[in-house]
């Protein structure tokens, strides 16, 4: 502190020396000290917070963060090793802002909405600020349409709605960025803009990423908004506010967007490196205590809106990695508590085979069968039940010598249920393909195929059904996937006759 006063009393003799000459030092400041990307700045009286301020020795530009009666904490935005101590700074008047449009649509970009991948300027003019007041509840509607992942365990047992905000959440390694990556992969052709925000993950991981939605026509409906592990704290707790900023715009002109934040866990860390740096208190975990302030109000603004404000939707899909699957910590606790459900990716099921690796028993989306479509809520009502019994039989089964046979023949259903749920990466499955196979199974329909062949009658069940019925699948569409009717009796009874078509002459056969 003692070295801060010495500083600030030098600046204040050579105003006093320079008395005078300028007609306005309100707007200018001078750096007096600068610490891990944060550069705390005397002077600049009438900052605003948020305001973006400029270093003009350097071009580089910081934010207004920590307004106090004699100084300011900027986080510097760029490479604060330029910065040196009694650098000039000035306001440019101008809160924190992005742009925002269809030209960011296939562009990669830094937290500043600047593009970094080569492709020239974006050309447009349109910008936000990142930080906004989250929609109120007047301006809402209730969830009720569907984000189809792709992901049959998702899209059965925890559904996501248009305007919700489904947290994704597990240890590392276990593929919660695979279930993002494949939910952006689906959207192709149904009207769904979509924003990956990559914070702090490697460069070559947000690379390889942008290969994938590349390689499958995914980036021309996608912004990637990229803060490097080796960027700035600063840069990474800006991220996730420019993406959604992005997203709104989106929403607002009544169209529909998702958003992914990749991940919220390294956020708060990068909030946390900021705060002690600028001597904000430390509470549980070291972290500030307006931490869960920090991802309510980026949560919040993921909204549905109704009809007099255009009918567009933002839906949050955050990512937060837990240790040991602990989701008792400090973070994943807030962000549960702030989202309308969780998928949870457990370790254990992971290396045993289960991919997706989800915990269909303690996911939960707090939306529900309200964001299905008619079809799949018709087939799929009991199956969470179904895996609850099974793995709860299942773990009694391991003591007992003798089983009834009822009590056998849950247990293998269960088996062939969970085999159904298994799903290779980037591999999204049409909606209308997911009803038959969930149908197929909860009705019994593979009860007698053996377990090691259920990926392979499964296959073969799309195939057929594509090939020779595929009046069903289209009116299965338009009816109960894309409508609101729920499916006949009579086409139930035309997808019964045509499984037991397919058992009978196309299904796989168990070699003697």
């Amino acid at each position: 502190m003692a070295s801060w006063a010495d500083e600030i009393s030098a600046i204040i003799e050579k105003n006093i020396a320079g008395f005078g000459t300028e007609t306005s030092t309100a707007s200018v400041g001078t750096v007096i000290a600068v610490q891990d990307g944060i550069a705390r700045v005397y002077g600049l009286q009438d900052v605003k917070y948020l305001e973006l301020v400029e270093f003009p020795r350097t071009g580089l530009y910081g934010l207004a963060f920590n307004l106090e009666e004699e100084t300011v904490s900027c986080p510097i935005l760029g490479d604060f090793t330029e910065i040196r101590e009694d650098d000039e700074v000035r306001t440019t008047g101008r809160i924190i802002e992005v742009p925002v449009g269809d030209e960011l649509l296939g562009r990669v970009v830094n937290p500043l909405g600047q593009p970094i991948d080569d492709r020239g300027p974006i050309n447009t003019t349109k910008t936000r600020p990142v930080e906004r007041v989250a929609p109120g509840v007047i301006t809402r509607q209730s969830v009720d349409t569907p984000v189809q992942t792709g992901i049959k365990a998702i899209d059965s047992v925890i559904p996501i709605g248009r305007g919700q905000r489904e947290l994704i959440i597990g240890d590392r390694q276990t593929g919660k960025t695979a279930i993002a990556i494949d939910t952006i992969l689906n959207q192709k052709g149904k009207n769904l803009i979509c924003i990956y925000v990559a914070i702090g993950q490697k460069n070559s991981s947000i690379a390889r990423i942008r290969s994938i939605l590349e390689e499958h026509g995914a980036m021309e409906y996608t912004v990637i908004v990229a803060a490097g592990a080796a960027d700035p704290a600063p840069l990474k707790y800006l991220a996730p506010y420019a993406g959604c900023a992005m997203g709104e715009e989106f929403m607002e002109s009544g169209r529909d967007a998702l958003i992914v934040y990749d991940d919220l866990t390294k956020h708060a860390e990068a909030y946390r490196n900021i705060s002690l740096i600028i001597r904000r208190p430390p509470g549980r975990e070291a972290f500030p205590g307006d931490v869960f302030y920090l991802h309510s109000r980026l949560l919040e603004r993921a909204a549905r809106l109704n009809k007099d404000y255009g009918g567009g939707s933002l839906t949050a899909l955050p990512i937060i990695e837990t240790k040991a699957n602990d989701i008792s910590a400090y973070i994943p606790t807030n962000v549960i508590s702030i989202t309308d459900g969780q998928i949870f990716l457990e370790t254990d099921l992971f290396n045993s085979g289960q991919r997706p690796a989800i915990n269909t028993g303690i996911s939960v989306s707090r939306v529900g069968s309200s964001a299905q479509t008619r079809a799949m809520k018709q087939v799929a009502g009991t199956l969470r039940l179904d895996l609850s019994q099974f793995r709860e039989l299942a773990a009694f089964a391991q003591f007992a010598q003798d089983l009834d046979k009822a009590t056998k023949a849950r247990i293998e259903r269960g088996r062939r249920v969970n085999e159904i749920l298994k799903q290779p990466q980037y591999s999204p499955v049409p909606v209308e393909h997911q009803v038959m196979i969930i149908f197929a199974a909860t009705n019994g329909y593979l009860d007698d195929v053996p377990l090691e062949l259920v990926g392979e009658w499964e296959a073969g069940l799309y195939r057929f059904m594509d090939a020779s019925h595929r009046d069903i699948l289209n009116e299965m569409v338009e009816k109960s996937v894309n409508g609101k009717e729920k499916m006949s009796d009579d086409l139930l009874k035309r997808i019964r006759t045509a499984i037991e078509e397919y058992k009978q002459t196309a299904a796989p056969r168990q070699e003697a």
